[in-house]
């Protein structure tokens, strides 16, 4: 089905932060495990400190996502509330090559993942307003999708910038901060054409903006025993998705996995996941939305389980083909699932809360990994723990399935 205007528009803005999240996932870490490296930091330390950090911004993310998505309801501000963030995640993801040490380097990350995180509890919020319900999940798994796709353009274009930085006479030193001056312009670029189309068209009638509201909200989604399953399922297996995502190069690394194996396989995740993300969002057409998302914990169940004997290239590269399969698809079909069996004019402040179980059950998989990591002086540990939060997440997920939509 051909896209509007508004769900291309809507749809780019994955592509653009998507930009952001690939750093993320591969020369973010691997230069902060370099400046740690090179002030005499342990390799298992420095993998526990990137997990707190990414622990605290998933934290600070989730006490902002509810409030301020509850305020862009009503009243009607989440067109500047996402201008906002976008604006302020790609200024700070551009000073971060400009970090003098690894400690600020961290204090500068987290503050740019805050403003990633936060900025998609208002871009998730808007899937109501700009498709409708028959089309949902299919313009949910376009921008996950082309995200993956699109994000290679300015990795791609960093990438080479940064290995042939001692051959071109450029530096790394001055790479570096090249690189994430990328992703900012590209980020922020592609965040606008959203901005300028979208039109909120849904928002919450009386009362006002303040706590005792937020908390009404709170208490609907307490009564509504097919949200509340679906957030509490959504916490347990999206706990070790996004753990995977956040930690798979560091974990890379520790395990003896090169710099260019590393890169190179994520990257290959990255175009791998395209055709499967589009594949599920036709599936879910003809097939239950509710069964597709339980093949896709199934699958990233064995991925962890096989994850824990990983000690070759060639086998981080075929966990990196197996990711691919189910990344894209699991997380588009869970945003879309929600958006379904939500009142779509509270849309910012229950996707403000969806954005807490998420963000919760990140801080939870990265701080259980952390400390795993630092106790047992190996990353294997923590990951026997996350494997387990798939079949949790499934058995929660085939129970809420049972319970009819209150919609």
């Amino acid at each position: 089905m051909k896209l509007t205007a508004l769900e291309r528009s809507w749809a780019l803005y994955d592509v653009g932060n998507s930009a952001f999240v690939l750093m993320v996932s591969t020369i973010m870490p691997i230069y902060f495990k370099n400046l740690t490296s090179t002030a005499g930091v342990a390799d298992y330390t420095s993998t526990a400190w990137w997990s707190y950090a990414v622990a605290i911004s998933t934290l600070l993310a989730a006490v902002l996502g509810p409030t301020l998505g509850h305020v862009a309801d009503k009243c009607r501000w989440k067109r500047g509330l996402y201008a906002l963030f976008v604006v302020g995640g790609a200024s700070t993801c551009a000073l971060l090559g400009f970090s003098p040490t690894w400690l600020v380097f961290l204090v500068v990350f987290v503050l740019g993942k805050v403003f990633f995180s936060t900025s998609l509890v208002f871009y998730d919020s808007m899937l109501p307003d700009v498709t409708t319900a028959e089309r949902v999940d299919m313009v949910s798994s376009t921008g996950y999708a082309w995200g993956y796709l699109g994000s290679c353009i300015p990795f791609v274009a960093c990438l080479v910038l940064v290995l042939t930085a001692e051959q071109t006479g450029l530096g790394m030193a001055r790479a570096i901060p090249i690189a994430f001056l990328i992703t900012a312009v590209w980020w922020l670029g592609l965040g606008l054409p959203l901005y300028r189309r979208y039109r909120q068209t849904h928002s919450s009638t009386g009362g006002t903006a303040g706590l005792s509201e937020l908390a009404g909200v709170l208490g609907e989604i307490a009564r509504d025993r097919k949200v509340r399953l679906y957030l509490v399922a959504y916490f347990f297996y999206i706990d070790g998705v996004f753990t995977i995502i956040d930690m798979a190069t560091a974990y890379g690394k520790d395990v003896g996995i090169g710099d260019t194996d590393l890169v190179l396989a994520l990257l290959l995740t990255q175009v791998v996941a395209f055709p499967f993300a589009l594949l599920f969002g036709r599936l879910a057409g003809k097939v239950a939305t509710e069964s597709l998302l339980q093949i896709c914990i199934a699958g990233y169940f064995f991925i962890a389980v096989f994850a824990l004997q990983l000690d070759k290239a060639w086998e981080f590269w075929f966990l990196a083909v197996c990711v691919a399969v189910f990344q894209g698809a699991i997380q588009a079909l869970s945003r879309s699932y929600f958006a379904r069996i939500i009142p779509p004019e509270k849309a910012g402040a229950y996707f403000g809360f969806y954005d807490i179980f998420g963000k919760g059950a990140s801080f939870f998989g990265a701080v259980v990994l952390g400390v795993a990591t630092q106790l047992f002086s190996t990353s294997r540990a923590g990951v026997v723990a996350l494997a387990l939060l798939f079949p949790l997440g499934l058995w929660l997920l085939r129970k809420s399935m049972k319970v009819p939509a209150k919609l």
